[in-house]
């Protein structure tokens, strides 16, 4: 399988995302890599392979960049090549670690929507404690939702947990203010009524402060809480592991309990490592799109491209697709 990568996108880019690449080539022998971007920097990090091949171009889409204008005006941009490559079917899948408005519009303009999704979603999954993690979405590709978009968020999800995640009959709960049914505004007790009566295997309502806990596979919610929630959680987390270091840093005494317990910090420090399930998957496209954190390091683009191979083995996109057509038949 063919997957185009944006070698110039992310904070770390290139070095990291091309030391994610040389990793995967190696333990995935069925995968072929086309990387977009300046030929004299990816030269110095990448291992010669003849499943690696490179495609220049001197342009990229920043940060600061506008995304629509981004990807509508810079056509040879590393990002926009990429997301060509999926349309050109040359590619069957693309990953950036870029901009992610950018990509969410050359997803859509560009790979194309699948017939019958309303609204995709951008869904990344997220570590719980017990370190099965969980599927969550929509986390920002529409701030705004219908009931409709949330069962359909809701089919996706459980698509993707049961194939690449490997959850037979995965548990699907709706994010609310309370676990029960008349709770919420307007938006979570129609799409309630909508999962209850699916056949999804729809568990209830579930509270931010139980996201954690693994009481759901997949969890859906409308991309502004879902924004809301993630970036949260990303804080939360940080400023907890800061406090623990300064506090076992503060003393001699201290310090000595810090080396005692080392191991079991750093296993519960990977295990709430966001890195190790992928990146943040781009659903209701014609082919998988794969978004990683903008703060990616090799281990992450690594794990996204083991994520974005499993997609395509599985072939999410056709499942998503047919999906509907059954549904509407």
């Amino acid at each position: 399988m063919r997957i185009a990568i944006d070698a110039m996108g992310g904070d770390h880019a290139p070095k990291e995302i091309i030391l994610g690449v040389n990793r995967a080539i190696e333990e995935f022998t069925d995968i072929e890599c086309t990387l977009f971007g300046n030929e004299e920097e990816i030269n110095k990090y990448v291992e010669k392979n003849d499943r690696i091949a490179i495609v220049h171009t001197d342009e990229k889409i920043e940060s600061t960049d506008e995304p629509v204008k981004a990807v509508r005006r810079k056509k040879t941009a590393s990002m926009v090549m990429m997301a060509q490559a999926v349309k050109d079917k040359t590619a069957d899948a693309c990953i950036s670690a870029g901009n992610t408005g950018a990509l969410m519009a050359a997803g859509l303009f560009i790979v194309g929507r699948i017939k019958g999704i309303e609204r995709p979603a951008l869904a990344p999954t997220l570590p719980t404690l017990d370190g099965k993690g969980f599927v969550f979405l929509d986390v920002g590709a529409n701030a705004d939702a219908k009931p409709e978009h949330l069962l359909q968020y809701a089919t996706m999800g459980s698509i993707y947990a049961q194939n690449v995640r490997k959850i037979a009959n995965p548990k699907v709960a709706l994010l609310n203010i309370g676990t029960e049914e008349n709770k919420g505004n307007d938006l979570t007790k129609k799409a309630f009524t909508l999962l209850q009566d699916s056949e999804l295997n729809f568990i209830g309502n579930i509270e931010s402060r139980d996201l954690l806990t693994g009481s759901a596979d997949v969890i859906v919610t409308d991309g502004f809480t879902g924004n809301v929630v993630l970036k949260n959680i990303e804080g939360t987390a940080a400023s907890l592991f800061s406090m623990l270091k300064d506090t076992f840093m503060n003393s001699f005494k201290n310090k000595i309990a810090a080396g005692l317990i080392k191991s079991d910090l750093l296993e519960i420090k990977n295990k709430m490592d966001y890195t190790e399930y992928g990146g943040a998957c781009l659903f209701g496209l014609n082919a998988p799109v794969v978004k990683a954190h903008g703060s990616s390091n090799a281990n992450a683009i690594y794990h996204a491209i083991r994520q974005t191979r499993e997609m395509v083995h599985h072939h999410i996109s056709e499942t998503i697709a047919n999906s509907l057509k059954l549904d509407n038949e």
